[in-house]
């Protein structure tokens, strides 16, 4: 008999929690419901009986100590704006503001899972490279059709060897495609059959692909917010840091490929496999022109170390001439992102509102601010 996998169990295990932590109310609701339900058909009369009930009231209370956590993020993403965004809060659309003090919506508690929305439509399958499925990006966009929209372009997370498009961060590109944003999904090359930079350059393809084509899917391409999880948070990072550089853009040496400002969420951003001489960490490359960067963790991120991301933010502030938004997120572990939860929506709401102060203090801003 093999010996058991602790790795994957641990994984799952994680994954499992991972869940439970970001969708308390559904964990609450069954275990009132069974519990009740037990009283009712009188299995609570034998000691084992009251063991079990005993453990249901501890089991209780670690879910409401999650629901308190989970109500934390709305005052610590205000807070974390509030420290690096000057005069935000009348800068921006006072119904954005407004969202950001909501401490969750009937979303969050009962229906989280319903990530796609029926107001927004999907161009799949679009290539923007020769790589096949792995150089194909996804569009988002509202079925009105709206003209010159600012644009996120999301990447995904995988640890640079997985993920794909449309399986990651659907609550926030549905989002914002709904309030008229133009989104993209991409997926890019994967180790091992590349090593950095051919990640990165597929990044900078995508951005040239809507330079040249993002107006014919309703698209503002001057107005480029990129996005990422995880592995795709680095490569955002990467992407942000290095506008324009031909290293990274072989061939289309001379496409602008800067973006307005970077999100990350629960990132890396560290060393990965590289061919020699380059380097391949985000804090390599920082200096007094980086755009605006919001970068959200959680604290209890057991993939990716919080310190990791404090890091980078500090490191980041101390050599950008713009803000840098660090949210430490409560209680918050990897991929926190998956489903319409508190922590999300609060943390959505926060985006929403970053990218709302940047559109507004920036140049080629069309005063339009959804």
């Amino acid at each position: 008999m093999a010996p058991p996998n602790f790795p994957r169990i641990f994984n799952s295990l994680g994954s499992y929690f991972g869940v439970i932590n970001e969708l308390p109310f559904f964990a609450l609701f069954w275990l009132i419901g069974s519990t009740s339900l037990a009283f009712i058909e009188g299995d609570v009369q034998s000691p084992v009986g009251w063991i079990a009930f005993g453990i249901t009231i501890l089991a209780v209370g670690a879910l409401l100590v999650i629901i308190h956590r989970g109500l934390q993020t709305s005052p610590v993403v205000s807070q974390a704006m509030d420290d690096s965004l000057e005069k935000w809060r009348t800068t921006i659309n006072p119904m954005i503001e407004r969202r950001l003090h909501m401490k969750f919506s009937s979303t969050a508690l009962l229906g989280p899972f319903f990530k796609r929305r029926y107001d927004i439509e999907r161009i799949a399958n679009i290539n923007y490279g020769n790589a096949g499925k792995r150089n194909q990006l996804d569009v988002y966009r509202h079925r009105s059709h709206p003209t010159g929209c600012p644009t996120l372009v999301h990447l995904h997370g995988g640890g640079f060897v997985g993920g794909k498009k449309n399986s990651q961060s659907l609550p926030l590109i549905y989002q914002f495609a709904s309030k008229g944003w133009v989104c993209i999904s991409a997926n890019y090359r994967l180790s091992p059959d590349v090593k950095f930079p051919d990640h990165l350059i597929d990044i900078k393809k995508v951005i040239a692909w809507v330079r040249e084509h993002g107006s014919e899917y309703g698209a503002d391409p001057t107005t480029i917010f990129l996005a990422g999880n995880s592995a795709g948070a680095h490569l955002t990072a990467m992407a942000a840091l290095t506008p324009n550089s031909p290293t990274f853009q072989p061939g289309f040496e001379c496409v602008d490929t800067s973006v307005i400002a970077a999100i990350c969420l629960y990132g890396y951003y560290g060393y990965i496999d590289t061919k020699p001489g380059l380097f391949s960490s985000p804090m390599a490359y920082s200096g007094k022109e980086a755009p605006p960067f919001f970068v959200a963790h959680g604290d209890q991120d057991r993939l990716v170390p919080v310190e990791n991301a404090r890091r980078f933010a500090e490191h980041l502030r101390d050599s950008s001439s713009n803000p840098v938004v660090y949210v430490e997120l409560p209680g918050a572990e990897h991929n926190f992102d998956l489903y319409h939860s508190i922590r999300t929506e609060a943390v959505m709401h926060g985006i929403e509102a970053f990218t709302a102060w940047v559109r507004a203090n920036n140049k080629h801003n069309s005063n339009k601010i959804f």
